[in-house]
This record gives structure tokens, sequence and C-alpha cells, in this order.
């Protein structure tokens, strides 16, 4: 077994094959052999399965990865870490796929897989919260919410396998009206790399009764070190979430010129600020609505990116527009009926724009009922899917994808000149813009992603080619990501650069503090840059 495991195995830099072996057995024995893998195609799962870019398989291959299912699991893990300065990439699921999934940024890792500590430790309809372990996937949650009959709702991203937790300390996106993830964040456990578990806010007071109502507590806040940090491992945290209301209406918009985008932007923003949109509401291209449907092929048989007239053909058969807008109002049904009317008189503004709604009474159906109703609306209302799978299909059976997500201000003009950007690179390096826009309270996330075959090696180096072009471009007109893959931590950190890299130097000097062996990778393992100490996410494959 010994030498299968070192014929196809990454090392940690610096520690030898024979010590490496020691710290296996020394992982099984603390969690059990069949919780350590080192080999064979168990293995291959912790890769990027869209990888690309690196010429190199083994860029961001691990040594093994280990399945601990408590706290007390994850400690031994952390304590034979530090006794061999092994570097550990944590990981709540692994299925941020289009970042990278699993796989850890520093090659010879091995991943903490936190998937068997699973638990659904308390949820409270009264005060509208849930706690949960960074296994608990959105499938989970909302099946033990609909078995419970319990009265709330969980906001969802566009796919449910992922982790509750791991997805918003990512800074994930849902589509209710709690749909910052992150903001809904509020209590954590988080072991330090030292082995130490602390609690934050209210979670620090032995007897309090208040760790998931109240973020703060006494003295500094320090949850948001944990989001897209590698300065600790959270264990388990609380999860705000929504009181069902009476009614939900779901809005559809469409609007005829792609000329549109200026108004459509302003007026939904505003909206958003004024409160009367309650969700983050979606605008969407016509290919990004298209892709859902799975293959390309089926439609444009050609290379490169779809003519425009044949994209226009293909919107007109779907009745779809150049752009088209998803939100929803949610409440007592005098509210959600105002929040509706006077959205409708804003967009009635755009000549051409079709507005369409959907009203139902929540309190008439059964959850089962509800979410069979619902349909195409459900991420809206909380329910979970995997409906967007459909879209890895649109250049090849076998596809991948990245995400290119810069913020930007809810303006306008701002989104019409990164749309134009973007649009026209895209069509450059053979790929169709598949773009849209998701309203915050008070910015936009842009959402771009390059759809490609991964058995298309022309593909391949092209995906890489038009992502460095787009971070560079873009960043030139100040727009910047706000989370990467694996692959370009370093490119999408480096605009990061008021005052000579405070923040990242900040970072670093914290890192230095409470992680000295460096085993939270990236870390000082002396073949990383030192501007890499300070990226990345402990949960980054949420």
């Amino acid at each position: 077994m010994a030498a299968e495991r070192a014929s196809s195995r990454v090392l940690p830099n610096g520690l030898s094959s024979r010590d490496f072996e020691n710290a296996l057995k020394e992982f099984a024995a603390a969690i059990g052999d069949a919780n350590v893998i080192a080999s064979g195609e168990a293995l291959q799962d912790y890769r990027d399965p869209f990888a690309f870019a690196s010429a190199d398989p083994n860029a961001f291959a691990p040594a093994a990865a280990a399945k601990p299912s408590s706290v007390e699991e994850v400690r031994a893990i952390v304590k034979i870490a530090n006794e061999f300065k092994i570097p550990l990439w944590v990981v709540s699921r692994g299925k941020n796929l289009g970042y990278g999934g699993p796989a850890p940024r520093v090659a010879g890792s091995v991943t903490i897989d936190l998937g068997r500590m699973n638990r659904i430790l308390e949820v409270s309809e009264e005060f509208c919260y849930a706690v949960v372990e960074p296994g608990v996937t959105f499938f989970d949650l909302y099946e033990h919410i609909r078995a419970k009959k319990v009265k709330l709702w969980l906001s969802v991203p566009a796919l449910g396998w992922g982790s509750v937790i791991g997805n918003a300390l990512d800074r994930g996106v849902g589509y209710t009206p709690y749909g910052e993830h992150s903001e809904n964040l509020c209590g954590m456990e988080v072991m330090l790399p030292n082995g130490e578990v602390i609690r934050t806010g209210m979670g620090a007071l032995s007897r309090g009764k208040t760790w998931h109502m109240f973020k703060h507590g006494y003295g500094p806040t320090v949850d948001g070190l944990f989001l897209q940090s590698n300065l600790g491992i959270v264990t388990k945290a609380g999860i705000w979430l929504m009181p069902q209301p009476d009614f939900f209406i779901a809005c559809d918009l469409q609007f005829e010129r792609e000329s549109d985008l200026e108004q459509i932007v302003d007026i939904t923003g505003r909206l958003r600020r004024e409160g009367i949109i309650q969700n983050t509401a979606v605008l969407s291209n016509a290919v990004r609505l298209i892709s859902r449907l799975g293959a390309r092929g089926k439609w444009f048989k050609g290379d490169g990116a779809a003519p425009e007239d044949v994209v226009q053909r293909k919107l007109r058969e779907m009745g779809l527009g150049a752009w088209n807008l998803r939100f929803a109002v949610y409440g007592p049904e005098e509210l959600a009926e105002g929040r509706l009317k006077i959205a409708k008189k804003a967009f009635a503004a755009i000549l051409g724009s079709r507005f369409e709604s959907k009203k139902w009474d929540v309190r008439a159906h059964s959850p089962e009922e509800f979410t069979a109703a619902i349909g195409s609306e459900s991420v809206q209302a909380g329910v979970p899917s995997l409906f967007a799978l459909e879209v890895l299909k649109y250049r090849g059976e076998d596809g991948g994808h990245i995400g290119f997500s810069p913020i930007l201000a809810p303006s306008g003009k701002e989104a019409a000149k990164l749309a134009n950007l973007v649009g026209r690179m895209c069509h450059e390096h053979g790929f169709d813009y598949y773009g849209g826009f998701s309203f915050g309270g008070r910015h936009l996330w842009s959402v771009m992603m390059i759809l490609y075959d991964k058995k298309n090696d022309e593909h391949r180096t092209e995906v890489d080619r038009l992502f460095r072009k787009l971070v560079k471009e873009a960043g030139e007109l100040g727009f910047a990501e706000y989370r990467a893959h694996v692959e370009y931590m370093d490119l999408v950190g480096d605009p990061y650069d008021f005052n000579g890299h405070a923040l990242r130097s900040f970072t670093e000097t914290l890192k230095d503090a409470i992680d000295p062996n460096g085993i939270l990778a990236p870390g000082k393992q002396g073949i990383w840059p030192k501007a890499m100490r300070g990226a990345g996410s402990a949960h980054k494959g949420v």
C-alpha cells in the first residue's frame, strides 16, 4: 500500500516519504483508516474537476484527504499537522466547482473534508435561526425544516448541494431577502491553528442565551476574519432564517433592447435601496437563460461565439428579452401588493418592457404543494435544486466553467461599461457572453461564467487567456473580483493595493501570529509568495 501511495503522491514541501507515511498512520489512528484517503480514484476527487490553466497537473494536487466527524477529530488532525509541518486545506463539501472545488492552493496539502460533520444542531422557529455543522447542505437543512413543519425559509444559491456554512464563508449569494449569506451568519465556533476553540460574539459568554441572535458581544467583532481566510476552521455556526411570509409574488420582466441596460440597472438599484424589491434581484442576458436548456449544439453547430442573429432568433423563440429581470416581493398581502404596484409603475418607464407576476398565498398550500407549484421560481422561495447544472452541457457534454465576478456600484453607466468590455472580450476569445448582474442592497455582483468544453484543448487554453485579460482590463476600470479560483488568487488579490498592499500585510501579520507553523494553507512553506498567506478560504470548496 505504501508503494502505491508513493508512486502517485505529491508530498508536502520539505517532508520525506517516510515522515509522511508516519503522519498518515497518526491520522488513521486518530480518525480511522477508512477516513484517511491517500491514493486512488478517491483522492482524485479532491482535485479541481474543471482544471484547465496550469501545464502542471499536480499544481493543486493534495497529498491526502482526512474526513473527521467531530471537533475532537479536527483537533487531532491539526495537532498532527503542526507536529509534521503539513499544510492543511479545509473544505466543507468541496462543491464550489467554478473556483477550484476541493483542490488545495498549495500542492501537497492534506485536505480536511468536513462533510461528515453534518449535524443540524438547532432550529429555532421562534427566533428564526439554525445552528449547523459544515457538512450540512442546503438540501439537508431544507428537508429538516420541511419534515419538522417549521415555518421558516432558508436562502439557497443556484445549486443546493453545497454547504450552508461554506457558502456563507465564501460570501455566497441566495435569492430571498436573506440572500447575502455572510451577512446572516451569527455566532461561530472556530478552531485556531493551535487547536484552541473559540466562540465568537455572545458565544464567548458561557451562560449566554443570545449567541445566534446578536453578532457582536463585547470587544472587537472577529467573525469577519474567518470569511475567505485561512485563519481558522469553522466547526459550527448560526445562520439566520426568514420567517415564512404570508404571500409570495414572483416577478419576471423582459426588455427588448441591449441599450435598456442602463435604465434597468438604475431603476432596479433604486427599488432595491428603497426596500420595494426585497430580495437579490437577478438580471440576465439571453445567453445566460438559453444556456439552461443544455447543449448549444441543438441550435448552433459552429465554433466560436454564436453569431448575434442566431442568438436573437433563439431569444425570440423562447420569448426572452435582450435583458431579463427576476425578483420577488413578500409579506402580508397588502404590503406585497403595494410593493408590486410601485415596481410595475417604475419599470413602465422602459419602452417595450413586459412585466409578469405570479402570486401565491403561502398559507394555503402544504410545503409539497407549494414547491411543486412555484417551479422555476423555487430559489426565490428558499427551495434548493440542481437545475443550474444543465449549463455545464452548453459547450460540450463534459463541460466546465469559471466565474468572473467583479463588484460594482448599482449604476447603469458602470454596468454598461463592464458589460461592453466583457461581452467584447468573450467574443474575441470564442465564447458566448453569459452575462448578468445580481443586486445587493448597495452594490452589484457582476455574474459572468465562461462555459467551455473540458475535452477541448483550445477551449482550455483560451479560457485561461480570457480570464487573465478580464481581470487586468476590468481592473484598469476599477472593477475587482470578490473571490477567486485557486489558480488566480494572486492575480485577483494584486489590485487591492492601497498603501502598498497594507491590508494584505495586516492579514499576513495576523497569520504569522496565530499560525506560526503555517499549517492552514496557503502558509509559510517557503515555496509560495509571502503575499499568499492572507489569501484563500478555509472552507473554499463549499
